[in-house]
């Protein structure tokens, strides 16, 4: 079973982002953070780990990971040992918990505060950039911004990019049931989301620049309890739902969450793209 160990290397006393806000309002992704939910990708860890296999990470990458978050896919990157690492977060407790993480050996690692269309970062600085469960949150001009600062990152000679992000199935989907399903997730999370179709976010990132070299998707299982061991081990899982089931606010905002990924599960799936720099 694949985990991300992220019991034993996460940060101590550093707040998760939302902490303090009332669990019956805040972004549904930062009230699982609280409920200590490390895994908030769409595709899980399995996907995660596609993700970093066929970009191929190794010893001479220099990494930028856009929206890094709460670390989870930070520590499997860094596991690979690259020369530098870089998290770029715009949210200032989710930078001082990136900030506390180290890699092995003589990696470089850096966290940064900055939005993901505007790093501040050199230009051609990173052989590896990625993003994970962002974009989708993102409006079509915001994802774009963040997709051509991805594409400004990266050496032109070596760049990969990839994302892993939720998806709207099939391609063809009615226009009318996509908007519902993006109403019903809004309503639900308590934040703007806006997913493509596969050909969507294929064209996004040909009119952005980039060559997708190979693309994979996955159910859209978040919640439910197989998927839930999975990304965070039986433990942790079981520690989640306690914390949940002692909470009714939290709980009220887990299961309406859970109603409507369930309602909407045959037209909701995970993808993840890696691209190269088109020449």
């Amino acid at each position: 079973m694949a985990t991300t160990d992220h019991d034993a290397s996460a940060p101590e006393n550093v707040p998760v982002p939302g902490d303090g806000l009332d669990p019956a309002v805040m972004p549904g992704h930062w009230l699982l953070a609280r409920l200590g939910k490390r895994v908030l990708r769409p595709g899980g860890v399995a996907l995660t780990h596609w993700m970093l296999d066929h970009l191929a990470v190794d010893r001479d990458d220099r990494v930028v990971e856009l929206a890094a978050g709460l670390g989870a896919t930070a520590r499997l990157a860094l596991q690979r040992a690259p020369l530098s690492y870089t998290a770029v977060d715009r949210d200032a407790a989710t930078v001082a918990r990136l900030g506390l993480l180290t890699g092995p050996g003589s990696t470089e690692v850096a966290a940064v505060r900055a939005d993901a269309s505007d790093t501040g970062l050199p230009a051609g600085s990173a052989t590896v950039v990625y993003g994970e469960a962002m974009l989708t949150m993102q409006p079509s001009p915001a994802k774009r911004r963040v997709v051509r600062e991805a594409r400004r990152l990266l050496d032109g000679r070596v760049g990969r990019y990839a994302v892993h992000e939720l998806c709207l199935l099939p391609d063809g989907i009615d226009p009318r049931l996509a908007d519902r399903i993006t109403a019903d997730l809004a309503d639900a999370l308590h934040v703007a989301v806006r997913p493509l179709t596969p050909v969507g976010w294929n064209e996004l990132l040909a009119d952005e620049g980039f060559t997708v070299i190979v693309g994979r998707t996955a159910p859209m299982a978040l919640l439910e309890p197989r998927r839930l061991v999975a990304d965070e081990g039986l433990g942790h899982a079981l520690g989640i739902v306690g914390r949940a089931l002692r909470d009714p606010a939290a709980r009220r905002r887990v299961t309406q969450m859970r109603r409507v990924f369930r309602r909407h599960q045959a037209h909701l799936g995970a993808i993840s793209l890696v691209a190269v720099p088109t020449e």
